[in-house]
């Protein structure tokens, strides 16, 4: 472990580097296609990383609670979407928000619609969750009865407006590639078809689409507007598996310290546990788990083993690593380790903090960092 600041406890780590080559290849994809990138804050949570991220022309951020939009409000933001169906309960915090930062919002339901025709004191614009295949939340995509009943409502207001369709296809995480293919095909003909019926009424509609994987794999995005995937600023093993990104792309990496170290049965114990990774797990072809990949840390980051030694089992505070050869070699107790995550938007809010690889600290929506 040879980096140029101790580490004593379970540390999250972030490589400014890669997680702006992760930005800088996303935008650039936007821009060739002719899409606007409005990237989903629920991975960073970071009003710091939220500056890297102006750098590649991002006017427009999307979160997913009301609570982490007032924690990016008056950033410099043209205007901050919350993607998730809208809480009508939050209707008196949203007045509050609205007062001082644009936003747009999620509608799936005439209820809740019509709760905000009634209550609204201040302009908000919506996108309709659509579901073209997922199956979580979202308006089907052929009901158009509902569609149009949500729309009539917002048309009586003077406070709602219309923005444009939204999709996440969540269920491209579990899918192989050419399962994603047909997913991809799938979000841009319902958008395609959305558009074609209701541009006349509203010319200009947008229609957004929101997955890392469908996002960081296909470069044809038809006639959709926008793509506000989340995931891609720092990937994971999930999306090394899906073939979203190579390991390398993966722009943090928790730190863990060696406690014990059982040589007879080639394992490592490790203070790092369900608290700071979560509970995510891979299924090797062997039925084995896998709850996160080691990496050796260096001054410049970390390095990735070619025969990679992995967490195979974490309670919480405690993982235990089954390792290599090389590994039990050269460990020992009182070393750090790194664990690159199975589900980096897990971790991170796990952790609650950063540390990039000068020791310097990033903020985090949760603001906790983990001392004993």
């Amino acid at each position: 472990m040879n980096l140029p600041f101790p580490i004593t406890s379970p540390t999250l780590l972030i490589d400014e580097q890669i997680c702006r080559a992760n930005l800088k290849r996303m935008a650039d994809k936007a821009k060739r296609n002719g899409l606007r990138l409005v990237p989903h804050f629920k991975t960073p949570q970071s009003i710091q990383i939220g500056e890297w991220v102006k750098d590649y022309g991002v006017k427009e951020i999307t979160v997913s609670s009301l609570k982490m939009a007032a924690y990016f409000a008056e950033k410099g933001w043209e205007k901050i979407h919350i993607a998730f169906p809208f809480n009508p309960l939050e209707i008196p915090s949203l007045h509050e928000l609205a007062k001082k930062q644009p936003l747009s919002i999620q509608l799936v339901n005439e209820e809740t619609t019509l709760m905000l025709v009634e209550k609204l004191e201040y302009p908000i614009s919506f996108f309709i969750e659509i579901d073209a295949g997922y199956g979580r939340t979202g308006v089907k995509v052929s009901d158009f009865g509902k569609i149009e009943a949500m729309l009539r409502l917002a048309n009586s207001s003077d406070k709602l407006r219309f923005r444009g369709f939204y999709i996440h296809a969540g269920h491209s995480y579990h899918a192989a590639v050419e399962g994603l293919r047909v997913i991809h095909e799938q979000n841009k003909a319902a958008l395609q078809m959305l558009k074609d019926k209701y541009r006349t009424e509203f010319p200009e509609l947008i229609t957004r689409t929101g997955d890392t994987p469908t996002c960081s794999m296909f470069d044809e995005f038809g006639d959709i507007d926008e793509i506000g995937p989340g995931n891609f600023m720092f990937y994971d093993l999930t999306q090394a598996r899906i073939g979203s990104c190579r390991k390398k792309d993966i722009a943090i990496a928790l730190a863990v310290p060696v406690v014990d170290i059982q040589k007879e049965r080639g394992e490592i114990l490790v203070h790092g546990g369900g608290v700071h990774l979560s509970k995510d797990v891979l299924i090797g072809p062997d039925g084995g788990r896998c709850y996160g990949e080691v990496v050796h840390l260096a001054e410049k980051g970390w390095e990735i083993a070619g025969d990679p030694s992995f967490l195979k089992s974490i309670s919480q505070e405690h993982g235990i690593i089954k390792a290599n050869d090389e590994l039990m070699k050269k460990v020992k107790v009182g070393d750090v380790l790194g664990i690159l995550p199975i589900h980096s938007c897990m971790t991170a809010d796990c952790m609650g903090e950063y540390f990039d690889l000068s020791g310097n600290s990033l903020d985090h929506l949760k603001g906790r960092y983990f001392q004993y």
